[in-house]
Parts: structure tokens; sequence; C-alpha cells
């Protein structure tokens, strides 16, 4: 679908993140740019102290994206190259890049009807892995905004002496029984994209761990494995968040609350919507407290539900099109824990993430719930025979 114009409601838009605290960010760029230091100072420490009180964790550790935090917190667990790394395809392509940017193998197992790993099929994995591979790690996904089951992934990762390495880009705030994501596994990984719930104003990541030891191997190794500066106790990367980041994160930290619960009043919006209708919404998790980085539905004709949609001026996404197991790079080489991935597969056919931001205001909130309305009623839009 291609439109001549911008959509009337975009599926997303962190420019109006900025906006809707825009003297605050402005005033807090202007400290750092005044301050004269602008990489790994006085802002990136009060960050990882903020958030690090936020998601209930005793250490957090700032980087320059998601995929570095996933890619460092491998290594600081122990992973080598060679070794084994179980993970899902129904992610973002970071995910089993990172994996691989430090020579693991990544072990792809099915997801469960709410889009996260599937805890018996990991547990297959790890029992009956790829000939000549071992699992040393697993990375659960918490996405679209929701936990998985952490207790049945924890449990079978424990059974099998892998590391738990959570993915939490997409899952800032999110809760299993009440309490954070990123404080259950060995290390939390998160991205700071400016689209995820927590955006940076460019690129990001932080990493959150209870095990001292860890957080201080997370700092020697993203600065080329310094302990002292200029001195490599051991071979590390280049991978810092910048003062002017960390800077605009705190400002945004502080109202994080609130952007995931406003971002919670537009699922329950759409919930409604769908009362009744063809199109599918998100399935929850009981114990999972979702902070909807995207509404997800499923529908039969999807493509034609997005023409629809998008022909009333609402924009839609997919997250994610393809398999990261069914896309070029990867086809053929990736080895699929047991039992495949069908249900992987089928997802890719049939999802739609709606618009949702926490700057979405009411008004056109509505037009999304009178589109899905008038769209959903009985069948999905389409051809049927």
């Amino acid at each position: 679908m291609t439109q001549s114009v911008p959509p009337s409601v975009p599926q997303a838009d962190p420019g109006a993140g900025y906006l809707a605290h825009r003297a605050a960010i402005d005033a807090a760029v202007r400290r750092v740019l005044e301050g004269g230091r602008y990489i790994l100072g006085h802002e990136v420490e009060a960050f990882e102290t903020e958030f690090a009180a936020f998601c209930g964790a005793a250490h957090a550790v700032a980087v320059a994206s998601g995929t570095d935090a996933l890619a460092l917190a491998l290594r600081a667990v122990g992973v080598r190259p060679g070794d084994g790394v179980a993970t899902v395809a129904h992610t973002a392509v970071a995910t089993v890049a990172a994996i691989e940017m430090i020579g693991a193998i990544p072990v792809l197992v099915d997801v469960d009807d709410a889009h996260g790993m599937e805890p018996g099929r990991l547990a297959d994995a790890l029992a009956s892995p790829p000939t000549g591979i071992r699992i040393r790690a697993v990375i659960p996904v918490h996405l679209y905004g929701q936990a998985v089951d952490l207790d049945a992934v924890s449990d079978a990762a424990g059974r099998h002496g892998a590391a738990l390495v959570e993915d939490c880009s997409q899952a800032h705030g999110a809760t299993w029984r009440g309490r954070r994501v990123g404080t259950f596994g060995a290390i939390g990984a998160f991205s700071l994209y400016p689209t995820k719930n927590l955006g940076a104003l460019g690129d990001g990541g932080i990493l959150t761990t209870n095990d001292p030891d860890h957080a201080a191997r997370l700092r020697e190794l993203r600065q080329y494995g310094w302990t002292r500066r200029a001195v490599s106790l051991s071979v590390g990367v280049n991978s810092r968040l910048d003062e002017i980041q960390a800077a605009i994160l705190r400002v945004k930290l502080a109202h994080l609350d609130a952007a995931n619960g406003r971002r919670r009043e537009i699922a329950a919006a759409y919930d409604r919507g769908l009362g009744g209708s063809a199109i599918e919404p998100p399935r929850r998790r009981p114990s999972a407290g979702h902070v909807f980085h995207q509404y997800v539905v499923a529908c039969d004709d999807r493509d034609a539900l997005r023409a629809a949609l998008g022909d009333r001026g609402i924009a839609t996404g997919i997250h994610y099109p393809v398999p990261i197991h069914e896309q070029p790079a990867y086809r053929g080489r990736l080895p699929l824990g047991p039992g495949g991935l069908a249900r992987t597969e089928g997802f890719a056919a049939r999802i739609l993430s709606l618009p949702i931001f926490p700057e979405l205001d009411d008004m056109r909130m509505e037009r999304v719930v009178t589109g899905l309305r008038d769209l959903g009623c009985a069948r999905p839009p389409g051809n049927h025979d």
C-alpha cells in the first residue's frame, strides 16, 4: 500500500514524545552542552542509577544500542563462539544478529499463542539440542510489551544450566507477577531506540542485573576491556551511551509509567472496538503486566484489512512480516529446535500492528476504534468465495 500524503493517524510517532516534554528535554541537552563532558559522565551515571531503581535491579549499565546490549550480556555470562543460544524467530532480527555478533549459534524455538517463547518447545530444545551444539544461554523476547511465561522459561533454563538473558527491548516497565522484567535472568537487555516505550532521540541500550560481577564485566566490555583507562584487561568493544542521550532519557524515564498507562488505555479502547469482531485482539497472559509497545491483532485477510484502514488514513505496521529463519540472510542455515516453527510461520501472514503511542489523542484513537468496528463486523474485509 502506498500513500501520497502522510496518514492522519500514524502507527507510531516518536517526535510527539519530544514535543510532549520539549522544554525539559531542551534544558537537559543545554545542560550537557554547557557542561563540556559528552561521553560516560554524570548524566550516564545518573540515568543508570535511576533506571536500575525503576526496574528494581541492583545495577544498570548503559551502552550504544539494544543489539550491543544483547551481545555484551551473552559475553558477560560466559557464552563463547560455537556455543548455542536458544531464542525465537518471531522477533526483530537484532536478537539473532546479536548472537551471531559474538560467534554463537542461534537455536530457534517456536512461540506460543501470545507471541512469546513456548516453554515446552524450549525445554525440548534444551533436552535435545541440534547435533554438536551445547546451548549455554536462553534469550526469551518479551515481545510487544508482554513478558513471556518467566516461571516456566526460567525453570527450563535452570534445569539445563543455561544462563537466562531477557530481551526486554519492547517491554520497559512490563511485569511478571508484579515484578519488572529485566530482573529475572542473569541480565536484562533493553533497546532505547526512538520508537521504544522508553526511547532516546538517537540510539542507545541499557542492561540490568543484580550480580555485581556481571555489572563490572559489562562496564569493562563496553569500553575496550578497560578496568583502568587505556589498559585493556580483556578484549572489549566501543559501546557507550552518550551524555546527551542519557540526559534526554532521564527526562522521559520520569514519565514512563504514565506513558505506559496511556498505552493501556488505548489498548482497552481497541479491545472494546473489537468486541464480537472476526479480528482477533492480542492474547494476554494472566500474570503479565502488559505495556503495549505494540497492539497486534490477527486477521485472515490481513492485507485487505490494512488497505481498508489505510484508505481511512490509519497507518499500520507488521511486526514482523518474515520470520528470521525465512529471511534471505538466514534461510537454511539456522538450526531449529524440535517440532519446528509452525506457529511462528503462521503468524507472519495474519498479524497487524495498530497505531499506539502515548500521545495518540482520544479523537484519533476513536477513529481507529470506529474503523475496527466497521471493518471487523462478522468477517474480516476482503473477498470470500
